[in-house]
């Protein structure tokens, strides 16, 4: 590593398969990606870790190929946090400002945080980020920092992001064992959105869709920020169960012809691509079955259908269906299926198109897919970390804690 590079790294712990990224951050403060690791998942289930010593097998094993690539060693990363039990909630929380310069201070953006997060949580569940939304002064909203405004009342906008609190722990454990120190737990949702938005879809509205092995992640944007999040379990292991159940073809073999020849809308097909033949192999030893495409693709359209139809009952039971104004991006190892862009333009009447993860040099050829957007997107939330740290700790009287809900809100600026 040349003089004044430093190096960052990230891991997406996912149901199906874990990857690890390695990048360096150059002198002219541009991020590198230089080492890319990846192994197939081993106790992990609906994005949680339910097998330590497994997890921590599929870790080491796509951070080792990582290290091998970029010749450094992955000792320390940002980990993505989610599952189908994570849940988002907004709060709103309000203070006076009472000294007698009406200046709002550093302090008092902590404070009125502070107020924002007390929420009512279950016992077994903790607060795993706060996403700060806009401040209010005086009546006036839409202020991304407040900080140098003179006013007596201060008002925060927040999204809460809750798990079970050993969700979070296992996952930390998992990395630990893997001999990788964890730099911070970024929530899945957040991540999606750091590599894929482009700043107008930040600003103007956007919906990412995050189609895994087991749920699908939904993530509303707006004014820059995250305003509602929610997640569905149902993901592109059931595409594989449907057609291993229809087909009634081995599981492994489900998911390679749904690889090969999956398509999700069946209007996109043309004559020739209808009548083509695709091979299915039996269970039991039995001889291989010829059946169309058009069979598979019936098979496989519902459960597009089902998926975005949720999504968009989501979208208006939450209200959001007037703040997404400009697409719907689709990320994750599910959205990669022929016509799955099409059905979502369908169903949602929105335009769509797929999230490739961006904002970063070096390696990109080999992560140019929305199956990497999560782990890019986690890097990149480490590196705008580390970007903005030395302007975090500039503000006096910052303590460790109250620098890190700076960091939380600089982030993503």
């Amino acid at each position: 590593m040349s003089k004044g590079h430093r190096k960052i790294s990230a891991i997406d712990i996912g149901t199906t398969e874990v990857r690890a990224i390695i990048g360096e951050i150059t002198d002219a403060d541009q991020l590198e990606v230089v080492g890319i690791g990846r192994a197939s998942s081993r106790g992990v289930r609906k994005g949680v870790v339910v097998n330590i010593e497994a997890a921590v097998d599929a870790i080491k094993e796509a951070s080792e190929e990582a290290e091998m690539m970029s010749g450094l060693t992955l000792d320390a990363a940002f980990v993505n946090l989610g599952g189908v039990q994570v849940k988002g909630m907004n709060s709103r929380g309000v203070i006076a400002i009472s000294r007698r310069t009406r200046e709002i201070l550093d302090e008092d953006v902590q404070r009125v945080i502070e107020q924002a997060r007390a929420v009512s949580v279950p016992t077994d569940r903790e607060i795993i980020d706060v996403l700060p939304q806009e401040f209010t002064v005086d009546g006036q909203d839409g202020i991304g920092n407040p900080v140098g405004f003179l006013g007596m009342r201060l008002e925060a906008a927040v999204h809460i992001v809750t798990s079970p609190i050993t969700a979070r722990q296992n996952v930390i454990s998992a990395l630990n064992r893997a001999g990788i120190m964890a730099s911070d737990t970024v929530v899945t949702h957040l991540a999606g959105t750091e590599s894929t938005l482009t700043p107008d879809e930040r600003e103007y509205g956007a919906a990412i869709i995050d189609i895994g092995a087991d749920m699908t992640n939904l993530t509303i944007v707006h004014r820059d920020a995250v305003r509602h999040t929610a997640v569905f379990p149902m993901g592109g292991n059931h595409f594989t169960n449907d057609i291993a159940v229809g087909l009634r073809t081995p599981v492994p073999e489900a998911e390679r012809i749904k690889r090969v020849e999956g398509c999700a809308m069946a209007v996109l097909m043309g004559d020739k691509e209808r009548l083509h033949m695709v091979e299915v192999p039996s269970v039991g030893g039995r001889q291989p079955r010829m059946l169309s495409r058009q069979i598979l693709c019936e098979i496989l359209q519902p459960r597009a259908e089902e998926i975005f139809s949720h999504a968009l009952e989501e979208i208006q039971r939450a209200g959001f269906e007037r703040q997404i104004l400009s697409r719907v991006v689709l990320i994750g190892g599910g959205s990669m299926m022929d016509g799955i862009v099409e059905m979502a333009e369908q169903v949602l009447d929105l335009p769509a198109r797929h999230g490739m993860p961006d904002f970063v040099g070096g390696l990109m050829g080999d992560i140019d897919s929305p199956i990497y957007a999560t782990v890019v997107g986690t890097l990149l939330y480490g590196f705008h970390k580390q970007m903005n740290s030395k302007r975090i700790h500039s503000f006096k009287d910052s303590t460790p804690r109250q620098s890190k809900w700076w960091e939380r809100m600089f982030a993503r600026r």
